[in-house]
């Protein structure tokens, strides 16, 4: 299969009946992402917001949310009982998804990536 160029692409790649949970994902990160780019890096859904905010995707077994090592710890309670690892969360197919988490994390990364902008300007670089 040819590698997705937009996020589009990206979906209707996904297995039919996977599509509808794995729209609710790309809903809930897009809704929270105001001002955020959706654009394809590595292959996957993601972001931006000077820099990515995060990146999500669909797989065999489970639909997954990258949204960086500081996240995972700020919401480290909020995620007990999914399997995370450093800077992923899995999502497994037929479960529900936690959508005002998602928009949650979402939201946390885009102040971080905001606050991070302001320093960036404010020392002038």
């Amino acid at each position: 299969m040819k590698k997705p160029e937009t996020v589009e692409q990206y979906m209707q790649g996904i297995p039919p009946e996977h599509r509808g949970a794995f729209t609710m994902l790309h809903d809930a990160v897009v809704s929270a992402a105001a001002g955020a780019e959706p654009c394809i890096s590595y292959s996957m859904p993601a972001v931006k917001l000077h820099g990515v905010v995060v990146y999500y995707a669909c797989w065999e077994n489970h639909m997954a949310l990258y949204p960086m090592p500081s996240a995972m710890k700020r919401f480290e309670k909020e995620l007990d009982g999914y399997e995370t690892s450093k800077s992923t969360i899995k999502f497994p197919h037929g479960r529900p998804l936690p959508v005002k988490l998602i928009r949650d994390i979402v939201r946390f990364r885009i102040d971080e990536n905001m606050a991070r902008a302001s320093e960036r300007k404010r020392r002038g670089g």
